[in-house]
This record gives structure tokens, C-alpha cells and sequence, in this order.
């Protein structure tokens, strides 16, 4: 087991590992991730999304 250092005695080099270990990284960043509202009209929403809950699979045509 290794003595115990006091960070402020260790050297710069060895803090700054000591950090990047401690350091956690996060998947996704929480603050530009943000909720957008249902109720705003978006000009780039494809058509087809917004009838996609009718179940176009319903209708069957044979030939």
C-alpha cells in the first residue's frame, strides 16, 4: 500500500494526474442538453412524424 502524500507536497506533475484520476467525464454534457417544447411549431419536423401514430401499417392492399 502506498504512504499517503498530502497534495499540496506532491509535485506539480503528479497533482495534475492526481486530478485527471479523480476527474469524472461524463457522457453527454447536462447543460446544453435541454427539453424542447411540444407545443412550439419546428419548420424542420418531418410531416411523416406527425402521422406515424395512426398506424400506417393498418391498411393492407392486395393485388
Amino acid at each position: 500500500m502506498a504512504k499517503f502524500i498530502p497534495k499540496g507536497k506532491l509535485s506539480k506533475k503528479a497533482q495534475k494526474e492526481l486530478n485527471r484520476q479523480r476527474r469524472v467525464t461524463w457522457e453527454f454534457s447536462p447543460v446544453t442538453k435541454t427539453v424542447e417544447s411540444k407545443k412550439l411549431y419546428n419548420r424542420k419536423k418531418n410531416s411523416y412524424d406527425r402521422h406515424e401514430d395512426y398506424g400506417i401499417g393498418v391498411f393492407q392492399f392486395s393485388v
